[in-house]
């Protein structure tokens, strides 16, 4: 019996990769859609498949997020290994039908580099594309959905027409649910365990001066798979309580020897606060059942991914546990969530205007409603309120707490405590301000990262992150643009150049170390508020050739942005970066800034100087030279 005629007779794998869980969601609502259309459906991470079982479906869909220099998320890069095998003849995906879609963000050189990569080795490969790529922008005005939505809705149809159902029978309608592939279940007569105190009991420690304002002191229990038991060291606003913006200097610790290079990260999952949480039970009426043990079972025969991975080494599970600890009800809810829960409502009206939002043709409304004014979970289910989840589908309805990542501020001898710890320092602007609809919000992590105290534990994970410098690039001359906290990353190099400078010489007593000059161009506000680490450059600029230019906005009337700077520093720009073949990396908020930052760089080696012919560059001849750096790895961006 061939492969083709041992195939399920519709059968569809989504296989997807991500960094912040976006990915997945888009994965998991083409796997509702392939199920509504009776494939035999799979929904799982790139890592987990391998690429001569994709023969077994009749489509598999990649859903793959760009994060880095172009690169694929951590959790798909084993399979992509698996398909540069060079051993590979051209026939071996004969037979795989298969489409793709992208997410990316445009602010970046590398648009969506990973999709269209794995696309274009799928096809060296053998396998036939069914359908147009979909590439996602995060810039765009209604967000991912403005391009994922109309895609998803006419590969809808050309699915209807490829693969039509059998007379008889139809596909199963938006208005029917399907039903949970994992459900929460009662344990029965065990005893219900304690709620955990709304309010933090270290009210005495919380009125020394010692950490003002600092009132929780947390263990993070949970068992998250890949993470390091981190302790906080240091949780200290460097910013004026004047000022607009609360940003924080935050160190962890770990007894363990752990190597991180600048440009890593470290993952966060925050929980919810308990007080959010019992707003949460209350409107949807689970106090009864709140606090008694439960747990996450499967259902039907072919057993889905857990949605919560880990979760079965989890003691004592109640619903109140699970809301704090694993589920977001304070994130903007996703298209897929309102179709969710109308199936939760009696009311008329309510459904309707819940299945309006579902409605492709009313995207913008659905981003009106949701992204613009930052509306979560909580706040729709109490305009909603005829809406009743059961409890037992609490974990397939809401979205779970992802992990948020933040760039890694230390390098060099910052990486070691005195005691030879290993230690990670964080520059954290925490997230607070007032929407459109005068409401105020607080980003999730960075609100139950603002209260933990000294000595508080953490599961965090190290990741790798997408700067990827050489120890050769590291030396060379470099330009370094980081506005805000972006100079996070860019502070975690200097200390590591001064580090690589100081081993040398005592290598090479007497000999002058090969290093190349460093311009760090520093963007923020105000000179007295926010400009982060002030102390520091005056220092390292005795360890490393450093020369520092700010760009500070609101000091003088007429504003001065980064891009600004390098405008009045043409010529400087030019020598390290032609002359002397220097790197430069760009690190802080995506959108405008990134494309700022590009024009001022080209302009710059159209009017810094003039290559060995002696005459400029032409505009597009400076373009064309930009375009060379970003191919050989020499122009770098890490926004967020």
């Amino acid at each position: 019996m061939s492969t083709q005629e041992s195939r399920p007779s519709r059968s569809a794998l989504i296989l997807y990769g991500t960094e912040t869980g976006n990915a997945q969601e888009v994965a998991e609502e083409l796997g509702a859609l392939t199920e509504r259309l009776r494939f035999a459906t799979h929904v799982s991470e790139l890592n987990q498949a391998k690429p001569e079982a994709l023969l077994s479906y009749t489509l598999t869909i990649f859903v793959v997020s760009t994060t880095g220099q172009g690169d694929l998320p951590a959790n798909a890069r084993t399979f992509w290994k698996s398909l540069l095998l060079k051993k590979l003849p051209p026939t071996f995906l004969n037979g795989v039908n298969f489409a793709t879609f992208g997410l990316g963000d445009s602010s970046y050189p590398k648009f969506n580099w990973a999709a269209r990569k794995l696309y274009k080795r799928l096809l060296q490969l053998g396998a036939n594309d069914i359908y147009p790529t979909g590439e996602a922008d995060q810039q765009h005005p209604e967000g991912l959905e403005g391009t994922f939505i109309p895609w998803m809705t006419d590969f809808r149809k050309h699915l209807m027409d490829r693969h039509p159902l059998p007379p008889g029978q139809h596909p199963i309608p938006d208005d029917v649910q399907l039903p949970p592939k994992w459900i929460l279940q009662s344990k029965g007569d065990a005893d219900p365990v304690p709620a955990p105190e709304l309010q933090a009991p270290e009210t005495d420690a919380a009125q020394t001066d010692e950490y003002p304002g600092l009132t929780h002191l947390d263990y993070d229990l949970r068992p998250l798979p890949d993470t390091l038991t981190a302790t906080l060291t240091e949780n200290r606003r460097v910013t004026p309580q004047k000022h607009w913006q609360d940003v924080r200097r935050i160190s962890f610790t770990v007894p363990e020897s752990v190597p991180y290079v600048p440009g890593d990260m470290i993952a966060i999952t925050p929980k919810t606060s308990p007080k959010d949480v019992q707003a949460f039970i209350d409107v949807m009426g689970w106090n009864e059942q709140a606090d008694k043990p439960i747990a996450l079972v499967p259902t039907g025969d072919t057993v889905a991914p857990s949605p919560i991975p880990g979760l079965e080494d989890y003691h004592n599970l109640t619903l109140r546990s699970l809301l704090i600890d694993y589920l977001d009800v304070k994130a903007i809810p996703r298209r897929s969530f309102f179709s969710n829960i109308a199936h939760y409502t009696q009311d008329s009206m309510h459904k309707e205007r819940l299945l309006e939002f579902t409605n492709p043709e009313y995207l913008d409304e659905l981003w009106d409603y949701t992204s613009r004014p930052r509306r979560s979970i909580l706040e729709v289910l109490h305009e909603f309120d005829s809406v009743k989840i059961p409890w037992q589908h609490a974990a397939s309805v809401l979205p779970v707490i992802r992990a948020r990542q933040f760039s890694i501020a230390s390098g060099g001898e910052r990486k070691r405590t005195s005691d030879g710890k290993t230690q990670f320092e964080l520059l954290i602007a925490i997230v607070k301000y007032q929407t459109v609809i005068k409401r105020i919000r607080e980003g999730v992590c960075t609100k139950y990262l603002s209260t933990l105290r000294p000595g508080s534990t953490l599961r965090v994970q190290l990741q790798p992150g997408g700067l990827n410098s050489s120890v050769q690039q590291l030396t060379a001359s470099n330009v370094l643009i980081g506005p805000g906290t972006g100079i996070a990353p860019l502070r975690s190099m200097l200390w590591e150049k001064a580090a690589l400078v100081q081993a040398f010489r005592e290598q090479n007593p007497g000999v002058e170390p090969p290093i190349g000059p460093t311009v760090l161009l520093y963007g923020g506000r105000n000179r007295t508020a926010d400009f982060f680490f002030e102390e520091e450059w005056e220092h390292l600029s005795k360890l490393i050739p450093l020369q520092v230019l700010t760009a500070f906005s609101r000091d003088q009337q007429q504003k001065i942005y980064v891009q600004d700077t390098i405008r009045q520093n043409f010529t400087l720009f030019f020598r390290l970066l032609h002359d002397m073949k220097g790197s430069v990396y760009i690190c802080g908020s995506s959108g405008r800034m990134p494309q700022a930052v590009r024009e001022g760089l080209i302009e710059a080696f159209a009017q810094g100087g003039a290559p060995i012919t002696g005459q400029p560059y032409t505009r597009a001849q400076a373009e064309e030279y930009l375009i060379g750096m970003e191919k050989n790895g020499r122009y770098k961006q890490e926004t967020w």
